[in-house]
């Protein structure tokens, strides 16, 4: 419903993108960030702003958070000035953070009882790709709240996806982004072996991104072996995060990750490098180093 009122809690650098577009497409939103003056340029652009999670909540129909990690989700939407106590009968939380999927089902379960209704609904793309519309959505959650969802996920990418119960989302999102992370791992490891054969960087980054191995992540991540941005999209830590959570999965499930068990290590490495807050594809640099290249 193009009319219906919209919050937003956590308005980093994918959640601020997530609100552009909502505000683009026309809906009013009400947000709220720890820092609210990393929000201003979205004030500037139409955004209404609230004095807490619950300040948001409880002023709009639809709520959204996007932030961090598990405890980040806690402290934004538990407690007296949390998302939930601002819940109230018939509302609709959407919970688009990589989080634990079992502390994403408590939330839901603790939803219900407010008689309001929960979906996780975490993003697949970058910031690029958020800006141009072309993310996808996956949603997990109960079938018809997702349908009064769905038009307003789809003014934000073209591609939303119903993966079942509370917490199947979240889930489906943690086994893409380990593939992320392996996949610059394998990238940095052949524009190495070309690099110290004699091939210039430049050169062995435009083969790469023009060969069978050119997947989307690849073709907007691999640049960044040339030049890092200024701002990490998705920093070290981060990604290392949802490896955390992809080994914890798979240990629960019996499912072996070697390489993403190794990709987990490589993430480590730049980190005892001080290059934790740096963009993940910083393992390049980190690869370099090791492979005896005067990387800064």
């Amino acid at each position: 419903d193009s009319m219906a009122k919209i919050g937003f809690v956590g308005l980093g650098v994918m959640g601020s993108r997530v609100v552009k577009r909502l505000l683009d497409a026309g809906y009013t939103v009400i947000g709220y960030n720890r820092t609210k003056s990393k929000a201003q340029w979205l004030l500037d652009a139409g955004m209404k702003w609230a004095d807490s999670p619950r300040a948001v909540a409880k002023s709009t129909d639809i709520v959204f958070s996007m932030v961090t990690n598990t405890a980040a989700l806690n402290a934004v939407a538990l407690g007296n000035d949390g998302i939930i106590a601002g819940l109230s009968r018939n509302k609709i939380y959407v919970e688009m953070s990589t989080v634990s999927p079992a502390a994403s089902r408590d939330l839901a379960t603790q939803v219900k009882a407010k008689g309001a209704a929960m979906l996780d609904a975490p993003v697949s793309g970058s910031v690029i790709t958020l800006e141009q519309g072309q993310v996808s959505f996956m949603v997990g959650g109960d079938a018809a709240v997702f349908e009064k969802v769905k038009p307003i996920l789809l003014d934000i990418g073209p591609k939303v996806t119903h993966v079942g119960a509370n917490g199947l989302a979240v889930t489906m999102k943690i086994a893409v982004n380990l593939s992320l992370a392996v996949q610059m791992l394998a990238l940095s490891e052949g524009l190495l072996i070309a690099e110290k054969a004699g091939i210039p960087r430049k050169t062995a980054v435009e083969v790469m991104l023009n060969s069978v191995i050119a997947s989307p992540m690849v073709k907007y991540r691999g640049p960044f072996v040339l030049q890092l941005p200024e701002e990490a999209w998705f920093d070290v830590d981060m990604m290392q995060k949802d490896l955390t959570l992809a080994l914890e999965l798979g240990q629960q499930l019996a499912v072996p990750l070697p390489t993403t068990s190794v990709t987990n290590e490589m993430l480590t490495t730049a980190r005892n490098m001080g290059l934790a807050k740096e963009d993940f594809a910083v393992m390049f640099q980190a690869l370099a180093r090791m492979a005896g290249l005067n990387e800064k």
